[in-house]
């Protein structure tokens, strides 16, 4: 268990350094991650039929964020974690699941100042890989 969870948190760590914001303007608009080590609807890379059931879905409610990923929890498959990141590469929030949760459903305060402002929810599935969903609030 001591190794998934430095797994989680070297993949957690090496996403958030991803996010990282892009000093050159140009870039930024065009802000592509790694391919096949980070998905996204845009380029699912090798997992382009898991789309729908793994990239993180966000609801905004008031100040909180719902981070939904529509997945089966399953004793051998199942979503292990998301999180929200800022566009500066902060953790909002985190939330580690179990292969016996029912849903893999996350619920993070927002910061006071959210509004307008762009975030990543992350949704790790043990067998699928790192998903990314970015989100202009």
């Amino acid at each position: 268990m001591t190794s998934r969870r430095n797994f989680i948190a070297l993949s957690v760590a090496a996403a958030a350094a991803t996010l990282m914001p892009v000093t050159n303007a140009a870039a930024s608009k065009s802000l592509k991650f790694p391919s096949n080590i980070v998905y996204t609807k845009k380029d699912p890379g090798v997992w382009n039929k898991k789309v729908g059931s793994h990239l993180p879905q966000v609801e905004v409610k008031g100040d909180q964020v719902v981070v939904q990923t529509l997945h089966p929890m399953t004793e051998k498959h199942y979503i292990v974690r998301h999180t929200l990141v800022d566009k500066d590469g902060n953790v909002v929030g985190a939330k580690t699941f179990s292969n016996t949760d029912k849903k893999a459903i996350s619920k993070f305060k927002l910061p006071a100042d959210s509004k307008g402002k762009t975030f990543y929810a992350t949704s790790f599935c043990n067998k699928h890989d790192f998903w990314v969903n970015k989100v202009k609030l």
